[in-house]
């Protein structure tokens, strides 16, 4: 199977090579990497130099400027599609990804069946074996929508309330995860990876972009359901992520202000009354 791999990076250089190293390992199949470098710092562009020495199938766009997360993988997925347009699928998203002795073969076996669907969602497992797919399986409930107008009104506001969350996660904490064992088409995957089939470039060749970062998997789900498509979760497709629940402690405040205005241009089209 001929296989494309795309992936933003910044400033966390080893999870790349991480991720190189396991999907380039598994043997049996053609694969083509390309890393965007959203301007990291020297010590990682070094490190990323180094796998590409490594590595004689790793491509590396390396910006001068932080192109954000979906705009950068469009980087990535136009330069693998210049140089290889034989390569009808990719993966494409996160580099802090681990891939599985399996990843590929579950893919090519089962690709014939999955070819009717522009993106494929695979089973994202954290380190912590936490299933992070089906991410949103229906519309996200009205109540949802109220406490997330309030959490980005303000930033102060937005960290109360997200303490409060974490004191009582039954109430706040939604239930999609826990159908992970179920493949089935879902309103949003999980943004740390998406599996691009060749419908996908049929319709669309690129991720619709209209933010910085956050919101990703939103955009996608409207974008898809603009053609008439949604996004297919199938667990017979899995991937390790390196995120860890330690790290989802209080946001910094511009990480917090970039997914605010994230949620201001997500207003646009979901409105919580009407």
């Amino acid at each position: 199977m001929k296989l494309g791999y795309v992936c933003t990076n910044y400033n966390n250089s080893a999870y790349t090579r991480v991720a190189v190293d396991t999907l380039l390992k598994i043997p049996g199949h053609d694969y083509r990497v390309v890393v965007v470098d959203n301007a990291s710092d020297s010590e990682n562009v070094q490190a990323l130099r180094a796998i590409q020495q490594d590595y004689s199938l790793v491509d590396v766009i390396y910006s001068q400027e932080n192109a954000g997360y979906f705009r950068g993988l469009n980087a990535g997925i136009a330069r693998l599609r210049e140089q290889h347009p034989d390569v009808e699928w990719m993966v494409v998203g996160n580099n802090d990804l681990e891939f599985p002795e399996d990843f590929v073969t579950q893919l090519d076996a089962n690709r014939e069946r999955l070819s009717v669907y522009p993106i494929i969602s695979p089973d994202v497992v954290t380190l912590d074996g936490e299933h992070q797919n089906p991410h949103v399986i229906d519309r996200i409930s009205k109540v949802r929508e109220f406490f997330y107008d309030i959490y980005y009104s303000n930033y102060y506001v937005g960290m109360a309330l997200l303490k409060l969350a974490s004191m009582a996660p039954s109430l706040s904490e939604r239930s999609d995860e826990q159908q992970w064992r179920i493949a089935r088409p879902i309103y949003q995957g999980h943004g740390s990876c998406y599996i691009l089939g060749p419908k996908f470039f049929a319709l669309f060749g690129q991720f619709w972009a209209p933010t910085f970062m956050m919101s990703e998997e939103f955009f996608l789900s409207k974008q898809l359901q603009d053609k008439g498509h949604k996004v297919y979760y199938d667990p017979c497709i899995r991937v390790l992520h390196h995120w860890h629940a330690s790290l989802a402690t209080l946001p910094g405040k511009r990480r917090w202000q970039m997914a605010r205005d994230a949620h201001r241009e997500y207003r646009k089209y979901v409105k919580v009354l009407g």
